[in-house]
């Protein structure tokens, strides 16, 4: 019985919640990763033109791994529960690609610490970060288009309740024929 309360309420809350609320959340969530990973293309190029050293530009990137990872799952819990298996799917990669860099890499000695301020200058570690970083951000960018589209798709498909047709043009009723008749102008050449 209590399991029944609890499903009934669940899906109330998603009813609640339609396909308007859920890519507008989307899309702010990809918003503000699209801001992180921009700072840290700015952060990568201060260190490669030798602005702040390795330890201070590592200690703000790893600082921001955990709230990237978070949003990332965040987006694909949303859809997973709204039932979006098609964008579910196209995250899931990325997710996958997260998750393995913040956990499963052995090399790392602390968990969600990507940036080693030891190893960044090897053997051209810098630029591995940021072609790492122009993938996830192209990703973000392409998801962020495809959120649009979604939310644009859901606010058109969305039902309207009028109560009466109270549209007017020009302070003239919109049924009113001369507004929709186009004007034919004599230019006086024969083409």
């Amino acid at each position: 019985m209590l399991c029944r309360l609890h499903f009934h309420l669940a899906t109330k809350l998603f009813e609640m919640f339609s396909d308007i609320v859920l890519f507008s959340l989307c899309l702010l969530i990809t918003g503000i990763l699209i801001f992180v990973l921009i700072y840290f293309f700015i952060t990568l190029s201060d260190l490669e033109c030798d602005y702040i050293n390795a330890v201070e530009c590592c200690a703000k990137l790893n600082f921001w791994n955990v709230p990237k990872l978070w949003l990332q799952l965040a987006i694909q819990l949303m859809l997973l529960l709204f039932g979006r298996w098609a964008l579910f799917l196209l995250n899931l990669p990325l997710c996958a690609w997260l998750v393995r860099a913040f956990w499963l890499l052995p090399k790392r000695r602390r968990v969600g610490v990507e940036y080693d301020s030891s190893e960044i200058y090897e053997n051209a570690r810098i630029r591995e970060h940021m072609w790492g970083i122009g993938g996830h951000f192209a990703y973000q960018m392409m998801g962020m288009f495809v959120y649009l589209y979604c939310l644009l798709d859901a606010v058109m498909n969305e039902p309207v309740v009028m109560e009466q047709d109270d549209v007017e043009m020009l302070n003239r009723p919109a049924a009113a024929k001369e507004i929709y008749t186009p004007k034919h102008y004599d230019t006086g050449s024969d083409l």
